[in-house]
């Protein structure tokens, strides 16, 4: 199969990734092109900036979650239909699981995918030191996947003077440079990036990072390094077309604030709905994990916790997943509607599936970073507090000490990224961070309830997806028999 496709890896995290990879895909779109995105590794906030660029959805991989196999799958499945696949790396290009090993990292979805990398070095401060990092950097491409080279936060003057140096030392294409431009850079926040909806004139912010890379970057070369990647081996994927699928007779569609299909559904009775909380403070999602749903039988339906007065009304499960709810607690405490329609449902048992914001939504009261306390949707018996600090960090490895959503001995796979702690945690999961071996308990996880701080990916584990909608259909045939 034949699926031109880039890398864009880094020496390091602050080089300038995120803000090549978005002007690359500007500039690929005016071209014309059809470009799939995608993002190493389990970040939320970046593949926000590239659907934004693209107006669809951007995918994460990640070999640590899914293996080799299954990691080349998810990439093929959604890389079948596009012109060019952008990957974005994570970190430095080989810094995988723990910081050691190559799980995870940029350098092994590459080498899973057999693609080309472009390797952006910040040269700012830099002279003839960069022939020494190139060196090291190559020495470890043992399969030789590095092909070009982007100079970051550099003058062209300078440029023009290390390109020979480069050039006559290296078989590396040297394919050009980005100046430093501050006004262009996008701002850092505690967890990320911030959201593209918060970055101030982002078209026109794009629009001059494209601009600027069209000028001092070889785009023409880079897509002929991308059109020759090796072919990869057919699978059983078929061509898809997103959103080809037939709504249920007398169902209707529109767009939500950020521009997602929002169903309104008349339920068929054959599929059960999940209604996904989207908005301001609950974005981070994985769009394989809602794939996993919908593969799984649901029906999707977005709904606001912080603007919509309850949850919807054809809803059979509830979804809430991570982001910033801190930001926005006081919002979300005086929508006392929305709180005590959740309250109620999961009074009724209605399935719910929380991660870090969700289940920080989901307490009796949650404290901002300002130490001021809100009253939340009391699901959970405890209070959530700010901790200042990075509670927890990383990969880990859950599995249930009853099995629930996941089969005997099964196991999900997710990470953690909190600076926020509960009274409650829950203790029916055991956490396993996967280099150290270090064990907790965690995740409130009882019949139709899991609910805790880690964030999952449900490719990792396809039941859990399918015993979610299971629950989910559970409910929906017990609410039709007592309507």
């Amino acid at each position: 199969m034949r699926t031109p496709r880039i890398l864009i890896g880094a020496t390091g995290s602050g080089s300038g990734k995120t803000t090549i990879t978005c002007a690359l895909l500007e500039i690929l779109k005016r071209q014309g092109k059809k470009v799939q995105a995608f993002k190493c590794g389990p970040d939320y906030i970046d593949p926000m900036f590239h659907s934004t660029v693209l107006g669809i959805p951007s995918k994460n991989l990640d070999t640590f979650f899914t293996g080799e196999k299954m990691t080349a799958e998810l990439f093929m499945e959604s890389a079948v239909n596009a012109d060019i696949s952008v990957m974005e790396g994570v970190m430095g290009l080989y810094d995988g699981l723990g910081g050691i090993r190559k799980e995870g990292s940029a350098y092994d979805l590459a080498t899973v995918t057999d693609t080309p990398v472009i390797l952006v070095i910040d040269a700012h401060g830099m002279g003839r030191s960069i022939l020494p990092l190139i060196a090291g950097f190559l020495s470890y491409d043992t399969i030789h996947l590095i092909r070009g080279i982007i100079l970051n936060r550099t003058s062209g003057a300078f440029f023009e003077t290390i390109r020979p140096e480069i050039e006559k030392s290296f078989p590396v294409e040297v394919l050009g440079y980005f100046p430093n431009q501050k006004e262009i850079l996008l701002e850092s926040r505690h967890l990320g990036l911030k959201r593209p909806e918060e970055v101030e004139k982002m078209a026109e912010l794009l629009a001059k990072t494209a601009d600027m890379l069209e000028k001092t970057v070889d785009i023409d070369r880079l897509f002929a390094i991308a059109e020759g990647a090796s072919e990869l081996p057919d699978s059983d994927i078929l061509t898809t077309t997103e959103g080809a699928s037939e709504l249920p007779e007398g169902s209707t569609l529109e767009k939500d604030s950020y521009g997602k299909q929002k169903v309104h559904l008349q339920k068929s009775g054959k599929r059960p709905v999940i209604a996904v909380a989207r908005d301001e403070a609950f974005c981070f999602y994985y769009e394989d994990n809602l794939k996993a749903l919908e593969k799984a039988g649901a029906e999707i339906v977005f709904f606001s916790p912080l603007h919509d007065g309850s949850v919807p009304k054809e809803a059979d499960g509830l979804l809430l997943p991570g982001g910033y709810p801190e930001l926005y607690a006081k919002e979300l405490s005086e929508n006392k509607t929305m709180l005590a329609d959740i309250r109620e449902k999961a009074e009724l048992a209605m399935p719910i599936v929380a991660e870090c914001g969700g289940f920080m939504y989901l307490h009796q009261t949650m404290e901002d970073t300002e130490h001021h306390v809100y009253e939340m949707a009391g699901v959970v018996p405890g209070d959530c507090f700010y901790t200042g600090k990075l509670v927890r960090f990383g990969y880990i490895e859950l599995t249930e000490k009853e099995s629930n959503f996941l089969p005997e001995n099964g196991s999900i796979k997710g990470h953690e990224f909190h600076y926020f702690d509960s009274t409650a945690n829950g203790d029916d999961c055991v956490a396993l961070k996967p280099v150290s071996g270090k064990k907790y308990d965690c995740v409130f996880d009882k019949n139709t309830c899991f609910v805790g701080f880690p964030h999952l990916y449900y490719p990792s584990a396809p039941q859990f997806a399918e015993n979610f909608v299971k629950k989910a259909k559970n409910y929906a045939d017990r609410s039709e028999v007592n309507s």
